[in-house]
């Protein structure tokens, strides 16, 4: 008979107004808490359990350590059209992005692009939601985000960079949107927190130990290894140049450098919003879009193929009907948190 500790099923909308409660009870406001719990509900929907309600004890440390401000003073600054720095005052990041999401759509249904970058903002989640955001008004969306140095960089002993993600959704009219959702990193940091506290070993190539010595143990690992070694650093570079630097908030320099304040938890980022519209036609490029899509797994394959985002799509549906699996620990430490703070549990 097996003792391994079962995972509790959840009502996505439960799970939804669960995390809601406890992050209001951490003193968010009660939309700014709907706005933070839906990123991990949708990360978690859609099967990338790192960045889904396992977030939620992390996010109520963050607000309770005054790292993450429970009350921004959110200010858009534009001198153009097409392009804004949403100043999000330490606030948490799916609040900031949501509303920078929000403010590229709006912009870009005149300029057929907008650009919105996002200065000092904490921990943005998953990215694929915003961007998701976006596609779902019918724009294509593109986002960027940098953050503290985590991960090694080729030639480098040590954390360098950062395991920056990128993400891009594109519309279809039949199909699930293409959503790439990806770090510049081989894995996740974490997924090297999952295999601890699982003791699965991690792959080879993909994770390091303080020094940058690669290691399979995850209680050795403390960072991941850039992906493609020097195309992922690289990339995690440009994308710093590409938000902190860009939006006048370096992150890079001042980590290196012997300033205390330098290793303040922050992060950027860039939301791109672009219209169909504005290059000849939504309804043209949506078909367009499915059938490229549709091409794409027509071609030769033993096993099937699969676009960006189709299988979490997939996953989403399936956990929209079924519920959200929750593993134990995590469970638990939902509990502990609604105790703690007199948030009654979903029933």
């Amino acid at each position: 008979m097996s003792t391994t500790p079962q995972k509790v099923l959840v009502p996505a909308d439960d799970l939804r107004t669960f995390a809601a409660a406890l992050l209001e009870k951490g003193g968010l406001s009660p939309e700014h808490a709907r706005t933070t719990a839906d990123v991990f509900v949708w990360a978690a929907q859609r099967g990338v359990d790192s960045h889904g309600t396992a977030r939620v004890p992390a996010y109520l440390d963050l607000l309770a350590k005054g790292v993450a401000n429970a009350t921004p003073e959110i200010e858009i600054e534009s001198t153009t059209p097409a392009a804004a720095v949403l100043h999000a005052d330490r606030a948490p990041g799916p609040v900031a992005l949501s509303a920078a999401a929000e403010e590229a759509v709006r912009r870009a249904r005149t300029t057929g692009i907008a650009t919105v970058g996002v200065r000092e903002t904490v921990h943005t989640g998953a990215i694929g939601y915003y961007v998701s955001k976006i596609a779902e008004q019918g724009l294509v969306g593109l986002g960027f985000v940098a953050g503290m140095p985590n991960m090694g960089y080729t030639g480098v002993k040590g954390a360098a960079v950062a395991t920056s993600p990128l993400a891009i959704a594109v519309p279809a009219r039949t199909h699930a949107p293409l959503l790439l959702d990806m770090a510049t990193a081989t894995i996740a940091l974490g997924k090297i927190r999952q295999a601890k506290a699982n003791g699965t070993p991690l792959p080879e190539g993909a994770a390091a130990t303080a020094d940058g010595t690669p290691t399979t143990d995850p209680e050795q690992a403390v960072m991941p290894l850039p992906l493609g070694g020097a195309k992922g650093s690289g990339m995690s570079l440009a994308f710093e140049l590409l938000t902190s630097v860009l939006v006048g908030a370096p992150i890079f320099t001042p980590f290196h450098s012997d300033d205390p304040g330098g290793r303040k938890h922050r992060q950027n980022a860039l939301l791109i919003a672009i219209d169909p519209v504005a290059f000849g036609g939504a309804d043209a490029f949506t078909a367009a879009v499915d059938e490229t899509l549709t091409t794409l797994k027509g071609l030769p394959s033993e096993d099937g193929v699969y676009y960006p985002g189709e299988r979490s799509a997939a996953v989403a549906a399936e956990r929209g009907a079924k519920g959200i699996p929750v593993a134990p620990k995590v469970w638990k430490d939902l509990i502990d948190r609604a105790e703690q703070l007199g948030v009654p549990m979903p029933t």
